[in-house]
């Protein structure tokens, strides 16, 4: 089996840059099943072609299994032959680092979409041709395929060819998850980590695919994982699914009266810029309005903002006017398409990051997710977190009583329970935290929002 990826991008040998392996050497590397080679047949200026190629070991899968059931099948099998779960393992394991869409070398065009054309052969196809379309259509590529000839007419395999232009990391992420999906088989135990898996690979575009509960099924196969990655993207999207104007129309009009929102956002940009970071990240940017602010305080050399809604980064760009003239230069201001519960390696490195008012919008059982991957992976030096203090509710007129004032807010917390959750973060992470208020405090029921400086 083999699956290649060439690009016309000019100059195209830094498409071996965004691999991480370099087009004049052959790279090698064992997986569990057997080896996975990648070379490039081709490394011009003009074109560049990688191809992968896995050489799967039928015996060394069953070795030591003793006498199971159907013995015979699984020593004559396609596995040595077809593009299955076997590929997908291959392709993350030789691939792992370009998957991050991370590239010291060429930081910019990682970020960047790129002419691709990838081929994948043979591909095993269950549930008819239209799949393919299906599966692949509503990410941006073009799909063509060849049936595969057997000794008895077309097989159930193809010759897959997909063109668009996409980045390279998202490139991958779609095979990796697709290609198991199209064989509609996983060639090792499913567990709840596989569920992780998925939604670390697919979480950026798999939401908003219309084929995610078939995508979902198959590739996790369990019923049980299916239903856990679905909610979870349930979950994690349901601001998407709102359109922006209509997401923040009750929050603002409750707080405009004390220009709540901009005292906010002013206090966050002090916070940062009292910290001397000047590599900040904005997680959960939504339209941009901090990094609006944080983009004409030059004291920020680079600027990120990341956030799950694409709607809402199409209109932060709008905001911003990136890639637009007048606008800021490509490499301080960057927007990421992702979620902020998962290891994200395009954002490694950031000296402060903040979550402006994000929190509460994730179930509680997410926050550990949001503590691993921002406080206990990428572990920047600074961390500036804003939520609503609940006790300062009863002074909103128009807010009914025990209301939140956002309707997909899934919690807001007293100044005590934010404390006791910042409190257990900052132990547990190896963090200081202190405490502050923005907005004019009652005596009783405080400032309409509390804020959390975290710093390590």
């Amino acid at each position: 089996m083999f699956l290649s990826i060439s690009t016309t991008h000019r100059p195209a040998t830094d498409l071996g840059f965004l691999l991480m392996k370099h087009p004049e050497r052959m790279h090698e590397v064992e997986v569990g099943f057997g080896k996975a080679v990648v070379f490039y047949p081709i490394a011009t200026d003009e074109r560049c072609e990688a191809v992968l190629t896995l050489d799967v070991d039928p015996i060394g899968l069953v070795r030591g299994r003793g006498e199971a059931e159907g013995l015979l099948d699984q020593y004559v099998n396609d596995r040595p032959y077809a593009a299955s779960s076997f590929l997908s393992v291959g392709l993350n394991r030789i691939f792992r680092t370009a998957m991050t869409g991370v590239s010291r070398e060429r930081a910019e065009l990682a970020a960047a979409k790129i002419p691709l054309v990838v081929k994948v052969c043979p591909l095993p196809v269950r549930g008819g041709e239209e799949l393919l379309g299906t599966l692949f259509a509503p990410l941006g590529w073009k799909v063509s395929f060849e049936r595969v000839e057997g000794p008895h007419g077309p097989s159930r395999y193809v010759s897959l060819t997909l063109e668009g232009e996409q980045r390279v990391a998202e490139a991958l992420s779609h095979l990796y998850v697709l290609i198991p999906v199209l064989d509609d088989d996983k060639h090792y135990w499913s567990g709840d980590d596989e569920v992780e898996k998925l939604l670390a690979k697919a979480g950026a575009w798999l939401g908003t695919h219309p084929s995610k509960e078939l995508i979902a099924k198959r590739y996790l196969k369990r019923r049980r994982l299916a239903r856990m990655a679905l909610a979870r993207l349930a979950s994690e999207d349901q601001a998407e699914l709102e359109a922006p104007e209509v997401r923040q129309t009750r929050e603002e009009a409750l707080e405009a009266p004390v220009r709540l929102n901009d005292l906010r956002l002013d206090a966050v940009v002090e916070a940062l810029a009292a910290t001397g970071a000047k590599f900040v990240v904005d997680l959960g940017c939504g339209e941009g309005k901090l990094l609006g602010r944080l983009m004409r305080d030059r004291r920020f050399e680079k600027i990120v903002g990341l956030d799950a809604s694409s709607r809402a980064l199409e209109t932060a760009r709008d905001r911003l006017k990136l890639d637009m003239a007048g606008g800021p230069k490509r490499e301080r201001v960057t927007l990421l398409h992702g979620a902020l519960t998962y290891r994200d390696e395009r954002w490694a490195g950031a000296e402060a990051v903040s979550l402006v008012e994000v929190i509460e919008h994730l179930d509680a059982d997410r926050l550990p997710a949001l503590e691993k991957a921002v406080f206990g992976v990428a572990q920047p030096k600074h961390v500036v977190v804003t939520t609503p203090n609940a006790e300062y509710n009863v002074l909103f007129e128009k807010l009914t009583a025990g209301a939140f004032r956002h309707p997909d807010h899934r919690f807001e917390w007293t100044r005590a329970e934010f404390a006791a959750w910042a409190g257990g973060v900052a132990e547990r992470c190896g963090y200081a935290v202190s405490y502050a208020g923005v907005g004019e405090a009652h005596p009783e029921h405080g400032a309409p929002t509390q804020m959390a400086v975290f710093a390590r």
